[in-house]
């Protein structure tokens, strides 16, 4: 298989190659290797060498993804066998005994896993630049960013490396990098994915596992085959009526939309980026939908107050509670704040934090009794320029840190703390040639609105024909 044709594939694509005997898997395979290889040394999105051999999956050939290449983002705990390091040097490599319950599935769904992404240390930045890996780059301006903390998945997923990649989203990691490299990116509803059998839930119930796709149907079919409990969760989300896939191509009744481009924080945002989401509910009102300019009530502060001894206590606790204590100076400053501020946070906080959050749910849950879709941008900026966001920059307190990020992109942490599922989608293209992502955001646990009205919008703006520099030729 060639690996110019290899690249045009999305995931069901190369299924359906293998599934008609055009191709065989292990051919699929080889092609794969041979992208990760092109693609990998342009943009830097490994944390290790390929997997030799990938590691094992379902070898029934009638598994949903079987064939499918894939990888697995550097978060950790994700493979048994596999080292994580959350993108640090403080991190000597932890080697899981043990799947998650989301590579159990992937596994099961026949995907092929061939490596480990870059994220940046600890996950909480929106760019992909750490001091352990290095820079990675996005294939559309080698210049700029990928957006994080799911960046090498992005990179590599759209530099035609491989179809699908796992993603992670806590602030907006899996849908900044969907903006920044012109991908799909679905941050699913709390609980419709699992995150054990080590967690109850990740980060509070604000992070979520999922993954980054080039198409719409991709990412459906993927959801089929991993949502759902496991074992033992604290909760989940409603099941679906229906396979997701079968959301595709179906009719939309008239819904109520809602859309801003205005940031809940204050910060200004691109007029480029700003005129996407506004083309986007400009053509669903010319399709019949009822679109108002309407936004949820959101108090920025009890967002950040409620963030940052968050983040202080999930980033610390497994930190100060290791067998051996991290080298300071092995860690970048804003980790290093963290452990500081560790010290000063008492459970109070904690449980001051909690409630704020609980306020500014209860408020966007509100908007959505009313509404059935709220549209923004995902991020509010272009693709940032490397060095735009520095998380070993001393200066920065963990709540300046938060705001240099969400300055870049505010519209995303709101619906982790709330729960809804959201979607990133890219419908627009600036004028110097850069992706442009628009958020779609539903109510709790109806991401069959969210496919429903994807699959419509992919048809209607179609974004294929987009393609970055090609680094995976004939």
């Amino acid at each position: 298989m060639r690996l110019g044709e290899y690249a045009r594939y999305d995931a069901i694509g190369l299924r359906a190659l293998i599934r008609a005997g055009e191709v065989t898997s292990a051919e699929v395979e080889e092609a794969a290797r041979q992208a990760i290889e092109v693609a990998d040394a342009a943009v830097h999105g490994l944390a290790l060498p390929a997997f030799e051999p990938a590691l094992e999956r379902s070898p029934d050939p009638d598994a949903a993804l079987a064939g499918v290449p894939f990888l697995i983002k550097d978060t950790g705990p994700v493979a048994a066998g596999v080292p994580f390091f959350l993108g640090s040097r403080a991190v000597p490599g932890v080697v899981p005994p043990h799947d998650s319950d989301l590579m159990t599935r992937f596994r099961a769904a026949g995907l092929v896993t061939l490596g480990l992404t870059t994220a940046p240390e600890m996950a909480i930045s929106f760019a992909t630049e750490s001091a352990k890996y290095g820079v990675t780059r996005n294939p559309w301006d080698l210049d700029r960013g990928v957006g994080g903390s799911s960046g090498g998945a992005a990179a590599l997923v759209a530099a035609g490396a491989v179809p699908v990649a796992h993603a992670t989203d806590g602030a907006g990691s899996i849908r900044v990098p969907a903006s920044a490299c012109g991908l799909v990116g679905l941050k699913p509803s709390r609980g419709r994915t699992p995150c054990g059998p080590d967690l109850d839930e990740a980060f509070f119930g604000i992070s979520h596992n999922f993954a980054l796709t080039r198409t719409v149907r991709d990412a459906a079919h993927l959801l089929d085959a991993v949502e759902g409990p496991g074992v033992g969760d604290k909760y989940t989300a409603p099941p679906p009526r229906r396979p997701y896939a079968t959301e595709l191509g179906a009719d939309v009744a008239p819904l109520r939309i809602g859309v801003t481009t205005r940031a809940w924080s204050g910060v200004p945002v691109d007029a480029e980026v700003a005129q996407a989401a506004e083309s986007v509910a400009a053509l669903l009102a010319g399709l019949g939908h009822h679109v108002d300019d309407a936004s949820p009530t959101v108090d920025w502060e009890s967002v950040l107050s409620g963030l940052v001894p968050e983040v202080v206590a999930f980033i610390a606790a497994p930190l100060l509670g290791a067998p051996r204590a991290p080298d300071p100076n092995r860690l970048e400053a804003v980790t290093r704040q963290i452990l500081r501020d560790a010290g000063d946070l008492s459970a109070l906080d904690l449980f001051a934090a909690f409630g704020a959050h609980n306020r500014v749910s209860r408020s966007v849950g509100t908007f959505f009794t009313e509404y059935d879709l709220l549209i923004t941008p995902t991020l509010g900026q272009l693709p940032a320029p490397h060095g735009t966001l520095d998380y070993d920059d001393p200066k920065h307190s963990v709540r300046g840190w938060l705001e240099a990020i969400f300055a870049y992109g505010p519209f995303t942490v709101v619906f982790n703390i709330t729960g809804q599922p959201a979607l990133s989608l890219p419908l627009a293209q600036s004028s110097s040639g850069l992706p442009i992502g628009v958020q779609l955001v539903a109510p709790y646990g109806r991401e069959d609105t969210l496919f429903r009205l994807a699959g419509l919008l992919e048809q209607a703006l179609p974004w294929h024909h987009r393609t970055p520099p090609t680094f995976v030729d004939e």
